[in-house]
């Protein structure tokens, strides 16, 4: 009997042995730059059945998902992705803020103590050191003891190194001196040799010879604006309209590629690489994949929603998805692999197409608002240089000043925001130390209670009428807690997803903590999210 017992026990312990954790295979994390919720469905008729449709047919779609802090801008969008956190803890405040103890202003991935890789140039000089928190990519790193790999790949250095967290197997981002791929040597010594081969493609200067003309008839962009219009700037040459003779730029020739839809399909040529030279998905663990397509970014800034050259960009987005997806169908397999797709901030309208059509637009030029409010404060208290920055709709008071003139900060705050206040186009001006106190909508207090640090934020926020715009008249931009800036696409694809989707509200910190649960790892360790439960049913 003892003998049963105990062969049974062994034969327990080797079943239970035998049996390993449920994962994917891969897991694809990708950041459509600057894109709109609505742009799922703004072009729905006109996409294919294998991109966006299919995300949408055949994975389970967050519609109501949106960013809880501001401002709405890349490095903090890709940071709150991937840790799961606001910038009031993960330290990442914008793509630029105001450091009071450094008196300077500091990009969110600055790092002169480490130098650029694959180039001449400074674009390298690059690290995850500014982000306080890790992310869910780290935390996969930490819960295979390193063996999975972490690759990210993104034309801005921001959108690459924020989601490859700080244990970044490689990340990589193009550079305009050498119109290639470079790194960091926080990451590396050298470029691997796949890597280099790739740059020695010179992709770039290929996809610059074709032009950028419509993929389709031009007369049938009925969702956009006509080609010909003031509201859109220029791409490298002098012309504003379709076609856009790329073959032709010659200043600024890198910079203006980024501009261009094929900057994203180089992205995603890239991606292919990455996962075929580093056999991603295919070692035994979970490996991940960050992407970010920032073309659509650039884009959207230069020419704004409502033009023919985004509508033609999310088209030919559509192609390269189809394209994309069916290559990790092929090499890592199909149900294998688990992919996002979210955005890290949306866009408004052009003030001017807004204006044209008889929308309201808080219109505001921040610069001449400035003047006139340090001239006030100079008239009031009698010393010059109060203000010390502005910067993310914050101004940042002069804290040496105010010390040495014997200046009551507290009156200073006061005097600001009565001044702000009776401004047309402000809706608030709000003490940032005193958020709670305010007389503003709950929702809007928790977005800056998410968005304040004592150490790096600002004193006074200003918060815009709604179509509220700062000093820009051609092109587009972001950043404010409105809905056209905050509500994004998160679309859930692949491994153990259900179709479906839903309509109750969730934010983007709800990503990581998804993730986690899902791979059955530790959520990133500033994480504040919650569990989509929908989505890991």
């Amino acid at each position: 009997m003892r003998k049963i017992a105990v062969l049974l026990l062994a034969v327990l312990s080797i079943a239970g042995q035998g049996q390993s954790l449920n994962r994917p295979k891969l897991v694809v994390g990708l950041v459509v730059d600057q894109m709109r919720w609505d742009y799922l469905y703004r072009y729905y008729d006109r996409y294919g059945d294998g991109g966006f449709k299919r995300l949408l047919s055949e994975g389970f779609s967050c519609e109501n998902t949106f960013i809880p802090y501001l401002p709405a801008h890349t490095a903090a969008g890709h940071s709150c992705i991937y840790t799961g956190s606001v910038p009031a803890l993960n330290g990442i405040m914008g793509n630029y803020w105001y450091d009071k103890s450094q008196k300077k202003i500091v990009y969110c991935t600055d790092d002169t103590t480490v130098s650029t890789v694959g180039s001449s140039s400074t674009a390298g000089e690059m690290s995850p050191a500014n982000l306080w928190a890790n992310t869910i990519t780290d935390q996969l790193r930490l819960a295979t003891n390193f063996k999975t790999k972490t690759i990210s790949i993104a034309l801005k250095d921001r959108a690459s190194i924020l989601p490859g967290g700080h244990l970044s197997n490689a990340s990589y981002w193009f550079d305009n001196a050498s119109g290639g791929w470079i790194s960091s040597s926080y990451y590396m010594k050298d470029l691997p040799t796949w890597v280099k081969a790739f740059n020695a493609k010179k992709t770039p200067d290929v996809y610059l010879k074709q032009n950028w003309n419509t993929l389709y008839p031009i007369a049938s962009y009925d969702q956009s604006t006509t080609d010909s219009n003031r509201y859109e700037n220029k791409l490298g040459t002098e012309d504003i309209t379709f076609p856009h003779k790329t073959a032709t730029i010659v200043a600024n020739r890198y910079e203006s590629f980024r501009t261009t839809p094929f900057g994203n399909t180089y992205t995603l040529d890239m991606a292919r690489e990455a996962i075929k030279a580093e056999q991603l998905g295919k070692r035994g663990v979970t490996d991940f994949l960050a992407l970010s397509l920032s073309s659509t970014d650039y884009i959207g800034h230069s020419f704004g929603p409502n033009s023919i050259e985004v509508e033609d960009t999310y088209l030919r987005l559509d192609k390269d998805l189809s394209t994309f997806f069916k290559y990790l169908d092929a090499t890592i397999g199909k149900g294998q692999y688990l992919l996002f797709l979210t955005s890290d901030h949306g866009v408004a309208h052009n003030p001017t197409f807004l204006y044209d059509n008889k929308i309201n637009v808080a219109g505001l030029e921040e610069a001449a608002l400035r003047v006139s409010l340090n001239d006030s404060l100079q008239n009031h208290f009698k010393v010059k240089n109060i203000i010390a920055r502005y910067i993310n709709y914050q101004y940042y008071l002069n804290d040496t000043v105010l010390a040495k003139n014997s200046i009551d900060k507290k009156e200073v705050k006061r005097y600001i925001i009565d001044f702000l206040e009776r401004n047309p186009s402000v809706d608030f001006a709000i003490d940032m130390s005193n958020i709670n106190l305010s007389s503003i909508p709950g929702n809007l207090k928790t977005v800056l209670n998410n968005s304040y640090n004592p150490s790096l934020s600002g004193d006074i926020i200003i918060i815009f009428k709604p179509a509220g715009v700062d000093s820009w008249r051609v092109g587009a931009s972001h950043g404010l807690w409105n809905p056209y800036d905050t509500h994004i696409p998160l679309v859930w694809f692949g491994w153990k997803i259900k179709h479906g989707n839903s309509n109750r509200e969730v934010y983007m910190t709800d990503i990581a903590p998804t993730l986690a649960a899902m791979l059955h790892i530790q959520m990133p360790d500033a994480s504040i999210g919650k569990v989509i439960t929908e989505v890991v049913q």
